[in-house]
């Protein structure tokens, strides 16, 4: 899977995100609409791990997927 496809079809899988990362918030997830950037934005805000760190996550999230 690609990002691509996680942008297409970001409200199918928003939930799975909240459940990886229960500090975001649904509002914060839908303001911004699958963008891989803000996502590791929000994750290192709210997690207070380095960008490479959030990538990393993502990544791995990513590959379970």
């Amino acid at each position: 899977m690609n990002w691509d496809q996680i942008e297409g079809k970001w409200k199918q899988y928003k939930g799975e995100f909240q459940q990886q990362w229960g500090k975001l918030t649904d509002d914060e997830l839908d303001r911004i609409e699958g963008r891989r950037e803000e996502l590791e934005g929000l994750i290192q805000e709210r997690y207070g791990v380095a960008r490479e760190e959030a990538k990393k996550q993502i990544d791995e999230w990513m590959s379970r997927h």
